[in-house]
């Protein structure tokens, strides 16, 4: 019998490759398309490809008991991925990611407040691990600081509540049922404001668009799949492991520099994480 928090870790893998995919493609997307287009034409992608599966494994998993917690959670997913997105096209990948990763911090403090869960020192001490590891890699004053980070961090925060509250779901209805309100709620949130700006996508854009909102679906649900099997405070920090793997791919693609302060901040980063989950395993 497999230990819940080692496939929580494998489910999280799935979470960690998905986001980077989408990173570089949103990357790739933001000279052309504005924040707004792109993330409704990840969500009716999504909201396409949800249905069609549902198509074959029921409808029935649909269900409107928990909508109010849905209307939340997705109006707080969209404002963190407008912060998200929208600094990908001003700010390196790894900057990005490091602010993202301020997201522990809110959501231990929502799991707290909302859910009722425990938080042990061994927690706190992998969440303090992790953000002094961010800390490091922005050194506060630096050039990385931009308008863009500022709504990264607004960004975060969202995500932090949005984190939480698909914990609370994830007891309650189906990933499928989650997925599919995510698309269908945030395709109106991201589409009435693209209506003033948008582009037709070309043929060249399409294969990029199509990765956005495919790794959108995989990445939320590698993640719901986690949360059914761990806590969010455990499962969160995991995240932490995607800043070395984007600092990988923004210098393997785009030649963003990887610097000492960036490889001492992952060392601590990774530490924590790995603090974390051999505590929970013993």
């Amino acid at each position: 019998m497999h230990h819940p928090v080692l496939l929580a870790t494998a489910w999280m893998g799935g979470t960690l490759l998905s986001f980077a995919a989408m990173a570089v493609a949103a990357r790739e997307l933001s000279e052309d398309f504005g924040t707004f287009q792109i993330l409704a034409i990840r969500s009716l992608i999504g909201l396409l490809v949800i249905s069609v599966i549902l198509s074959r494994t029921g409808w029935q998993q649909i269900s409107l008991k928990n909508i109010e917690v849905h209307l939340v959670r997705n109006v707080a997913h969209f404002c963190g991925q407008f912060g998200w997105f929208y600094a990908i096209a001003f700010i390196p990948l790894a900057a990005v990611f490091a602010i993202e990763f301020t997201v522990p911090i809110w959501t231990a403090v929502f799991a707290a407040t909302l859910l009722a869960e425990r938080i042990t020192a061994v927690r706190v001490l992998a969440i303090v691990l992790g953000v002094v590891g961010v800390l490091v890699i922005l050194r506060p004053g630096s050039a990385v600081i931009h308008p863009a980070a500022v709504a990264m961090l607004g960004g975060a925060i969202a995500y932090g509540l949005s984190h939480a509250l698909t914990k609370k779901l994830s007891g309650r209805d189906s990933t499928l049922c989650i997925l599919f309100y995510m698309m269908l709620i945030q395709l109106p949130l991201g589409l009435l404001p693209a209506v003033f700006d948008w582009v037709t996508p070309t043929a060249s854009h399409w294969p990029w668009l199509i990765v956005v909102g495919v790794t959108g679906l995989t990445a939320h649900y590698c993640m719901v799949r986690a949360l059914m099997l761990a806590d969010a405070t455990l499962v969160i920090p995991m995240d932490f492991l995607r800043l070395p793997l984007i600092a990988l791919v923004g210098y393997a693609l785009y030649g963003e520099h990887i610097d000492g302060y960036l490889a001492v901040g992952a060392g601590l980063i990774v530490a924590g994480n790995l603090m974390n989950l051999l505590w929970e395993r013993s």
